[in-house]
């Protein structure tokens, strides 16, 4: 208020001592957005005015052509000569932010004051990907944070890693929190709620989490009231095309040539001739589609004296790219703030959604292997029944695949709901308590029918099998805030009791025997099996954080947790965790001087974190107790306990430095090491042992890497184009220092070794193939001497270590360029140096092994060995080849680096005069495309999906087209 009547009295007295100037303008960001709140100032003068929430502002300058400087928090600021009466004016966004607001869940510190690795991405980078998974929004937009969508099906989440891979057996994903509340897995929340995302990703950020921060923590904050009554739609829609990638199948001329040549033709079928030709289907036309998509949404938000309200309404449905699968969901969420009293605010937030899957799907399975000789439909169009006999079948199990398709089917059902009752007491001006109580409620539903008309129901006379499963988790956090300054001394610091619980259940049953049509399992004529499961746990924590900060150039926090966890025995329930960390802002030193760069500053952290096993019980024996004996009911011995496991500790040590050059670049650079300790694996007893295993911490992982983020301005805040870059790389390098006794531990086709990369491949090495003639080879490797020879017998060869699935590096890129309201913005990914195993080739790609499946078209470079092609990449093929040729080796292992383009946006904000003639307060228009190319070595369809899914069979991330408008009234 003091300030408001200052400004007043230095207008006034500016009015009174010279003849004035009236000027208006209307102030905006590079995307035609009114910024709100902005300082109009005329230089050498105090006269001063702000914009209002159109961007509007009026100010009487002292002459005609005074200059004027107009700055905004998270804008770079300008100076323009005032010679005109009206305006338009431009501020460029300043992504340092050293004034702006960080939620990192517990709290939230200015820019400048984080002395922990954390990133912020506001809603105008998230929403230039268009997806109902929240798990997708952060591809390629912050160093260190890998998202791979190991599976295109709608409403399938990504798989997501901060600073690589820290644990064997337990979990490697980070902690997902919303609005403060810790969350099960992956949140289903609609994106367009989100307001902004923060990535908390070194042990000094993550400690207050304690045991569940090990992984990094992702802080998702969503939308509140920011303006008085206001409306907004969203309508969007589009189609989804299968993306087929480098993986081309055989016609019917390239599988005939293929067959041609084979070493032993006298093997082929007698029924296998040029008619063959006659018929060339394309399983994978007829099984993909452009999948249309719909996404509606509605929001409100307003505000009265004591009261903010924001309400929204989500629908979406989605096609499956691959025929068959429709994903249906409709949410709603609201968010309130009451003023009860002038100390007392009361905060109850619900979020609610309930999806639906119906699952006709066609089997990619199946469209890959199906032969192009053979096609499903007779000539009047129905479908084909070759097990029923009488009909030339040439593929495997003399099986299509859509003649039970159109009998067999699955449905599901999803309700999840949120709710929350917050309040915020305010103790004194220094002092506030806060209160945040939390009930989720999931509950799901789903079958599976299996009709008796179809050929895998005959056996069984048809089939039904029901599923249903809830879960409920409680969480509760009370918490004492401080804030005060003295001077120039700044403390703050919280102090909280942290409860959680977790309760889960299922029973399924399957039944036998049905009339068709029925999916109730009770109308079965007998049972074929039937389950049901019931486990639970509890977190309780105490927390403390001390922040202190002197004149914005020193800040330092503290922080400390002890965690409680019921996935341990008494001896070992609790873990203390802490963390140190400080912060050196030298550009606010008197001694810095340099006017080239604008900020300055170093951080530096050390802290520790732990990590839990994903099994509930790992310290007690467990038995199962559905086994007979004699008759009788008996226990079954499973588990063996071990009340000595114990926590994984991650010790993380970081130092950054963010600094900005010329108000055009700005950089952040990471260094970090992270030591995991008594890493959690499961130990397998003999066979003979009667138990079956037990859970111990064996060993220790390290990851050591380096980040970097480059933000630029390229033409400056006076250019009428907007045109901002920017581009992340990481460099993560793992590698695990001791396990128990030194003993190596297998996991599948890896391999667990001290002093290697912990996704590190382990199998048989190709060594090509013979080139006198035409065999495969593998090497042979003496582990004495270190000599290599080679052999055509797959049994001899060594199984050894052939490289790793962790990348050397990866990255994103963006670009954003705007002109008067029109935008397109560039988004792109990259990854380089990992290795994936495309096993689809041991069906596809498999020398005459699997002559009954369609086979891959050879890339560019590959060649089949014959006497007259001797230095090929393939060895001779035979019909029912048994030479192993196709068995698991590095044969199969490819470089799965790629640069992707995954998203291009292009927007038109209209301009205000026809907005508002419209009577609308804004409304913009917009085409996007996600995952429109993509540049790779890799064979396969997606290598991403390959690294972290299945490279058989896999559903990959489709091309995307979306139109959509957004209105606000």
């Amino acid at each position: 208020m003091r300030l408001n009547f200052t400004l007043l009295f230095f207008l006034l007295l500016g009015q009174a001592m010279a003849q004035k100037t009236s000027i208006s303008g209307r102030l905006s960001d590079s995307t035609g957005e009114p910024i709100a709140g902005a300082a109009v100032v005329e230089l050498g003068t105090v006269n001063a005015t702000i914009t209002n929430a159109e961007g509007e502002f009026s100010l009487q300058v002292s002459r005609s052509g005074a200059r004027l400087k107009i700055s905004s928090v998270g804008f770079h600021s300008i100076e323009v000569d005032a010679k005109d009466s009206f305006m338009n004016l431009t501020l460029a966004h300043n992504d340092s932010h050293l004034d702006e607001l960080v939620v990192t869940g517990y709290s939230a510190q200015r820019q400048q004051e984080i002395s922990a690795s954390i990133v912020k991405v506001d809603a105008k980078a998230l929403k230039d990907v268009k997806s109902p998974n929240v798990s997708n929004l952060l591809q390629g937009k912050v160093a260190g944070v890998n998202v791979v969508s190991g599976s295109g099906r709608p409403g399938d989440n990504a798989t997501i890693r901060i600073r690589g891979r820290s644990s064997i057996s337990s979990s490697s994903s980070p902690l997902w929190v919303v609005d403060g509340v810790i969350a099960h897995g992956t949140p289903n929340i609609n994106p367009s709620d989100i307001e902004t995302v923060t990535v908390l990703k070194d042990a000094a950020a993550s400690t207050l989490y304690g045991s569940r921060g090990a992984n990094g923590v992702i802080v998702i904050t969503t939308k509140r009231a920011s303006g008085d009554g206001t409306f907004t739609v969203s309508l969007n829609t589009g189609a989804s095309h299968y993306n087929r990638g480098n993986f081309q199948l055989m016609n019917s001329q390239q599988m005939w040539d293929y067959y041609q040549s084979f070493s032993n033709p006298n093997a082929i079928p007698n029924n296998i001739t040029s008619e063959v030709l006659k018929t060339d289907y394309n399983w994978l036309d007829n099984g993909t589609q452009a999948g249309q998509f719909r996404d509606y949404s509605g929001s409100y938000v307003g505000k009265t004296e004591k009261t903010t309200f924001y309400a929204s309404g989500n629908y979406y449905k989605e096609e499956g790219s691959v025929k068959g699968f429709v994903y249906d969901r409709i949410s709603g969420r609201m968010n309130l703030e009451h003023a009860l009293t002038k100390r007392l605010t009361f905060k109850p937030k619900v979020n609610a959604t309930y999806t639906t899957t119906d699952s006709r799907q066609h089997s990619l399975y199946d469209m890959y292997l199906n032969m192009p000789w053979d096609k499903p439909y007779d000539e009047n169009g129905k479908i084909l029944n070759p097990q029923a006999g009488g009909i030339t079948w040439y593929g495997r199990d003399n099986r299509n695949y859509l003649y039970d398709q159109q009998f067999n089917y699955g449905k599901g059902q999803v309700f999840d709901i949120q709710t929350n009752l917050d309040f915020s007491y305010k103790i004194a001006s220094f002092l506030t308590f806060e209160s945040m109580n939390n009930l989720a409620y999931y509950t799901n539903t789903s079958m599976s029918y299996t009709d008796p008309q179809s050929n895998s129901g005959l056996s069984n006379v048809g089939s039904i099998y029901q599923f249903a499963d809830k879960r409920i988790v409680r969480f509760f956090n009370q918490m004492l805030k401080y804030n005060n300054s003295f001077g120039k001394h700044n403390v703050s610091a919280l102090a909280g009791y942290e409860y959680s619980d977790y309760v889960y259940s299922s029973v399924n049953a399957t039944g036998k025997g049905i009339a068709p049509g029925s999916e109730i399992v009770g109308n079965a004529a007998d049972f074929q099996g039937m389950g049901g499961t019931k486990n639970d746990y509890a977190f309780q924590s105490g927390m403390l954080q001390v922040n202190y900060g002197f004149a914005d150039r020193y800040n330092v926090q503290a922080s400390y947790r002890l965690d409680g966890s019921s996935r341990f025995g008494a001896d070992k329930r609790y873990g203390s965790f802490y963390a140190l960390s400080a912060a050196w802002n030298v550009h606010n030193e008197t001694f810095f001087n340099w006017k080239a760069m604008d900020h300055l500053k170093l951080r530096l952290s050390y802290g520790e974190v732990g990590n839990v096993p994903t099994g509930y019980y790992s310290s007690y024996s467990l038995y199962s107790l559905n086994g007979q004996y004699n008759g009788m009911p008996a226990a079954i011995p499973g588990q063996y306990n071990n009340p000595l496991v114990s926590w994984e500790k991650s010790k993380d040590a970081n130092l950054g430095i963010e600094f900005g050059l010329v108000n055009r670049l700005d950089f952040t650079v990471d260094l970090y090491n992270k030591n995991t300790d008594d890493l959690l694996t499961y130990i397998s007893f003999p066979s003979t042992a009667g138990w079956s295993g037990y859970y111990e911490n064996v060993g220790a992982v390290r990851n050591k890497g380096i980040e970097v983020a480059v933000n630029a301005d390229l033409l400056g805040v006076n250019s009428p184009v907007s045109w901002t870059l920017g581009l992340n790389w990481a460099h993560n390098q793992n590698r695990i220092e001791a396990l128990k006794d030194g003993v190596d531990i297998p996991a599948g086709n890896k391999r667990y070794s001290e002093g290697r990369d912990i996704d590190s491949w382990y199998m048989r090495k190709w060594a090509g193939v013979n080139p006198e003639n035409g065999a495969p080879q593998w090497e042979i490797l003496n582990p004495e001497t270190g000599e290599v020879t080679l052999s055509s017998n797959y049994n001899a060869a060594t199984l050894q270590y052939v490289g790793t699935s962790s990348p050397k590096y990866q990255g994103g890129a963006f670009t954003r360029i705007g002109f008067k309201g029109l935008s397109l913005n560039v988004n792109m990914a990259y990854l380089k140096g990992a290795f994936a195993y495309h096993s689809a080739r041991e069906l596809f790609d498999s020398d005459g092994a699997y002559p009954s499946y369609n086979q891959m078209v050879f890339k560019e470079g590959w060649s089949r060995w014959s006497t007259d092609n001797k230095q090929a990449t393939h060895p001779l093929a035979s019909y029912s080849n048994t030479n192993n040729s196709n068995k698991t080796s590095s044969r199969y292992l490819e470089d799965a680096s790629f640069l992707r383009l995954r998203n291009v946006t292009l927007s038109y904000e209209l301009a205000s005069d026809l907005v508002k003639r419209a009577k609308l307060k804004s409304a913009s228009i917009y085409v996007s495309g996600d995952n429109l190319w993509i540049s790779t070595p890799f064979s396969g369809i997606d290598p991403e999906a390959a690294l972290y899914g299945d490279a058989t069979s896999q559903y990959p991330s489709p091309k995307r087209i979306t139109f959509g408008l957004n209105v606000s009234f």
